[in-house]
């Protein structure tokens, strides 16, 4: 089980929707999962990170008082951040599963991802950054153009295990301390060809960038 009693990123990831990106078994393959949360509330806030290896080893948490403007903002910062601490203990041809519970967020970084292997970089949809984000935008794109593939997941967010830690960063101030670690995954085990199930891009899709602080 992963931080909190909830289950490993892993398990999370797999049984999320990708927006836009269809989501076949090997994605549980994946190398590290990171899940960010950012939290706004009146004069005060925090971002939260919690990052594991596919068989469920934790790598890092990190909780940290923020003052964003707004929630966007928030969940912009804590994804910057949970992608700088990645790519310090992460090898640059990783696959990286990332898990968020803000729903434009999700799909602006699969966009991004898909527009990387499009010949005139196009997204598939328009990508729509809130003007008070482009800054921190820009550093995740820097940072999701390091790792050799990125895929994001939509989680709700009470699944979500930085969200304690975005919402309470006084009360887990001590995550911050526990060691550093460069954690390489087990290698996995070979396993029987399985038939992807249909694309779970657009489950439970609403209009607008739905967040949860």
């Amino acid at each position: 089980m992963a931080a909190h009693g909830r289950p490993a990123l892993r398990d999370l990831f797999d049984e999320s929707p990708t927006p836009h990106i269809a989501h076949p078994p090997r994605t549980h393959h994946r190398d590290f999962y990171v899940a960010t949360d950012g939290s706004f509330r009146g004069p005060g806030g925090g971002l939260g990170a919690v990052i594991e290896t596919r068989d469920g080893t934790r790598v890092a948490r990190v909780a940290t008082a923020d003052t964003p403007p707004d929630n966007n903002v928030a969940e912009y910062r804590a994804l910057h951040l949970g992608l700088d601490v990645l790519a310090a203990r992460a090898p640059r041809d990783a696959s990286v599963g990332v898990l968020i519970d803000h729903d434009a967020l999700a799909s602006n970084v699969n966009s991004a991802i898909l527009a990387t292997r499009h010949p005139d970089g196009k997204p598939p949809r328009p990508v729509s950054i809130p003007t008070a984000t482009r800054y921190h935008w820009r550093g995740i794109r820097a940072r999701l153009n390091g790792f050799d593939e990125v895929r994001a997941a939509r989680i709700d967010s009470d699944q979500n295990p930085a969200h304690p830690l975005a919402n309470a960063p006084d009360q887990y101030r001590h995550v911050n301390r526990e060691p550093d670690r460069c954690v390489l995954p087990d290698v996995p085990e070979p396993t029987a060809a399985e038939f992807p199930p249909p694309s779970r891009a657009d489950r439970n899709s609403g209009g607008g960038g739905r967040a949860s602080d």
